[in-house]
Parts: structure tokens; C-alpha cells; sequence
């Protein structure tokens, strides 16, 4: 998968979906034998890929608190990048 990321232009949304209603967190996608994965991840200046939380989806729909999970640590990462 990252490899894809960091080879193609384009990655198709069955594998890197955009999160809707969130500035720039995405959700990268990845299934093992039966089992579906989710790793929550945003781009630092285009070309940094950087991972959050992730865990094993188990129905439909992304559970909420995994996604505000992800967008604490997204904002904590900007923060304290602010700081450096």
C-alpha cells in the first residue's frame, strides 16, 4: 500500500478515501484474507504521508470515535510541529 502512495498520482479510492467533512484526513484502505483494515492517515506538504490510529472494520460504516480518534492526533501533530 505504501508503495502505491508513493508511486502512483492517482490512487484509486478503493484503497485511499478522503473523509468527508474533515480537512484532509483520509482513510487508507487495506484487506488481509477476509478481514478489512482501516489506518487513518493526512499529507504533511504534499509528499509526507503521516499515520494515525488504525483498526479492523467489522461493519458499513467508519465507527465516529475512530474518526475524532484520528483528528485529535492530526491536530496534535500540527501543533506541536507548530512548536519546532
Amino acid at each position: 500500500m505504501f508503495k502505491l502512495i508513493r508511486t502512483v498520482d492517482r490512487i484509486p479510492q478503493k484503497f485511499l478515501k478522503h473523509i468527508e467533512s474533515t480537512d484532509g484526513l483520509y482513510e487508507i484502505r487495506i484487506k488481509v484474507g477476509s478481514d478489512i483494515y482501516r489506518v487513518f492517515c493526512c499529507f504533511d506538504k504534499g509528499k509526507i504521508v503521516i499515520l494515525f490510529n488504525g483498526f479492523q472494520k467489522k461493519s458499513q460504516k467508519t465507527p465516529k470515535k475512530e474518526i475524532d480518534k484520528a483528528l485529535r492526533l492530526k491536530n496534535e501533530y500540527f501543533n506541536n510541529k507548530k512548536g519546532d
